[in-house]
């Protein structure tokens, strides 16, 4: 696989810092050996309609949607995001909000924060929400702020700046997948076409995996990468948003991190909201 013009490979995924952290060297040729990439970014929802349709070689996604595109794509053991209190938040304008009937704003219905609002739902609001309004994830806190929806589900770096605009968080999905699993919670995946054939995928996956490391050693090679996307976003929000989301499982799932994909995606099978998944759909490559 070396970086020239016959082994370009289409890659997409979102502006968010954990993503241009992670891939800031393979997207500039710097990982010895590496293809060489086409990068388009898209928020997540339009990423997983890409999967959906087998339009790119290497797409992150959410893993709420990999009982629909496994067929096509293998799921990388690294790259993606999984971990510790770094779940979805459902916020209100008022604390205490009850949910029964009510709209909330999801950034997909094909998301993994989605998923996890279910689950959450499923157990805690025994009348079920109301209607759901899918709108980009930039977009969901003013909604809620501005009262045209009565809760949001927000993701990523708003986190940490929900207070900004008065919000109150009603509760934390990730909270509830740790307590009720103790497992980590899966979030965003690195998928490839199978089609690259076996060697090709081993290859691609051993140069994320070096495209992680080499960010960690060297913070800074990767932040004008990180800030060019960042959407006007605070520098110290951006290394929080990196702190939380890449780590142990982004260079590797491990055992813990296989454990909490597959358990995430029985649960929603059983519950209904998605097709089982086959025995074998997770292996590598």
């Amino acid at each position: 696989m070396s970086p020239d013009s016959t082994s370009r490979l289409r890659i997409a995924y979102s502006p968010c810092p954990n993503d241009t952290f992670v891939f800031d060297a393979l997207a500039h040729g710097r990982v010895p050996g590496a293809p060489a990439f086409d990068v388009t970014f898209a928020d997540i929802d339009i990423t997983n309609g890409m999967a959906e349709r087998g339009e790119f070689d290497v797409l992150k996604v959410s893993y709420a949607v990999l009982p629909y595109v496994l067929g096509e794509y293998a799921l990388l053991p690294c790259g993606g995001a999984l971990g510790r209190g770094c779940g979805p938040l459902v916020l209100t304008r008022e604390p205490g909000v009850d949910l029964e009937g009510r709209t909330v704003a999801v950034p997909s219905e094909k998301s993994t924060a989605y998923l996890l609002f279910r689950l959450w739902a499923a157990d805690t609001v025994p009348g079920g929400v109301g209607e759901i309004v899918v709108m980009p994830f930039n977009e969901i806190m003013p909604a809620v702020r501005d009262g045209k929806v009565d809760a949001g589900l927000v993701i990523h770096e708003a986190r940490f700046t929900y207070q900004d605009y008065g919000l109150h968080k009603l509760a934390d999905m990730g909270e509830h997948w740790e307590d009720t699993t103790g497992l980590p919670i899966p979030l965003g995946a690195i998928i490839a076409k199978r089609s690259l054939g076996a060697q090709a995928l081993t290859r691609l996956a051993e140069a994320v995996r070096t495209s992680v490391r080499m960010a960690w050693d060297d913070p800074e090679v990767s932040r004008p990468y990180v800030m060019e996307h960042a959407q006007e976003m605070d520098p110290a929000v951006a290394d929080q948003h990196i702190g939380l989301y890449v780590n142990e499982f982004t260079a590797g799932l491990g055992p813990d991190g296989y454990a909490a994909v597959r358990g995430l995606l029985t649960r929603a099978a059983a519950e209904g909201l998605l097709p089982p998944l086959g025995p074998d759909a997770l292996d590598f490559p």
